[in-house]
């Protein structure tokens, strides 16, 4: 994440294109259609006298992260509400906030969410901001969990309240303001892997399934790197070193790493899980194995659209950069598209590729 701060990009953000294209000179030969502000915000984290995340106690870390997530987001003023609520997780209550976007019916869909953060940072405060955005912009109420965070909280913890948080909504809907057929679970990074490992988990205990999984950039395989994790190692926000220290933080034993409850795309059958939409950015480490884990999830029979963001690396907090608005808007397109095809309100085959864009889109 980006060790900026707050006015460094207020400044990026009034620049004229040109004057910021001479300033942070051409993009990189990995990311040729990177945007300018994208590129600029990357430079700017690369050279910060802040001190890496992996390099301070956790609980620094997290307030790191939290103003970190501050700096690169603003608020929107959108007509979405919100209440605080709390789900049942696999040892007790967890905190967890609802947003009910004007536009949502009094009972529909509901997208049960987990924020990122390496499993090991991250809130339902730091992704406040960009989840009012995609509730505005996709007419889908959403319920955003607290759930364990590791190192006190390792893996197994983190999966588990995820599973029995999707288990509780979709038992208790109606105090949601949802139907029980039309909830659903996304996330982005490792919110992304856990939205994912609780689809497959379902269906190995023979649950009910959500309805459509919404993975933004998720991390699907943390026991070997694809080529995108060695291409954008460094410079491009998430770092590799970081990717390496949330890891130790989650999954302690190498080994277990390999676990497709750790690692989904290490599932080898995954017939049968639920209609998806796979997001991706182009100079993101984590592009790679998100683009696998739905090239298998289409080879498998699975309904999949994915979009890769062409513009951008890791986008979802930074609200403050235009670019980073319209990916999230067509995020919203996507989740209505996918829940759409839930309520039975849309008939045929998916989505084109990269289709997703909701009119209106800042």
């Amino acid at each position: 994440m980006a060790r900026a701060a707050k006015p460094a990009v207020r400044v990026l953000a009034r620049l004229p294109r040109p004057l910021l294209r001479r300033l942070v000179g051409p993009p990189p030969p990995q990311a040729p259609d990177l945007e300018p502000e994208a590129w600029a915000l990357a430079r700017f984290s690369e050279r910060s006298p802040l001190p890496p995340i992996e390099s301070l106690p956790v609980a620094v870390a997290r307030r790191l992260f939290a103003a970190q997530v501050a700096s690169v987001s603003r608020p929107l003023g959108l007509p979405v509400a919100t209440l605080e609520r709390e789900v049942q997780g696999a040892e007790g209550l967890l905190p967890a906030r609802l947003y009910i976007p004007r536009s949502a019916p009094a009972r529909g869909p509901l997208l049960v969410y987990f924020h990122g953060g390496g499993f090991v940072l991250g809130s339902i405060e730091t992704h406040d901001r960009p989840l009012r955005l995609l509730a505005h912009a996709s007419g889908v109420k959403i319920l955003s969990v607290d759930y364990r965070l590791a190192p006190e909280h390792p893996f197994p913890a983190p999966l588990e309240d995820a599973v029995a948080a999707f288990e509780h909504v979709a038992e208790n809907a109606s105090e949601f303001g949802a139907s029980a057929e039309l909830v659903a679970v996304g996330g982005d990074s490792a919110g992304g892997t856990l939205a994912a490992a609780v689809c497959q988990e379902l269906r190995r205990r023979g649950g009910r399934l959500p309805c459509f999984q919404l993975l933004i950039y998720p991390a699907t395989d943390l026991a070997e790197a694809l080529p995108s994790r060695r291409t954008f190692a460094r410079g491009f926000i998430l770092t590799q070193q970081e990717m390496d220290w949330f890891a130790d933080q989650y999954v302690p034993d190498v080994e277990s790493r390999r676990s497709p409850r750790v690692s989904p795309l290490r599932e080898p059958d995954l017939r049968g899980l639920p209609r998806a939409h796979v997001a991706t950015a182009v100079a993101d480490p984590l592009r790679d194995e998100g683009e696998e884990y739905a090239r298998r999830l289409r080879a498998a029979g699975v309904p999949v659209s994915t979009y890769r963001h062409p513009h951008l690396h890791g986008f979802l907090n930074m609200t403050a950069l235009p670019a980073a608005r319209t990916a999230v808007w067509q995020l919203g397109g996507a989740l209505a598209h996918g829940v759409a095809f839930a309520e039975g309100s849309l008939e045929g085959k998916d989505a084109p590729e990269g289709e997703g864009a909701v009119a209106g889109a800042p």
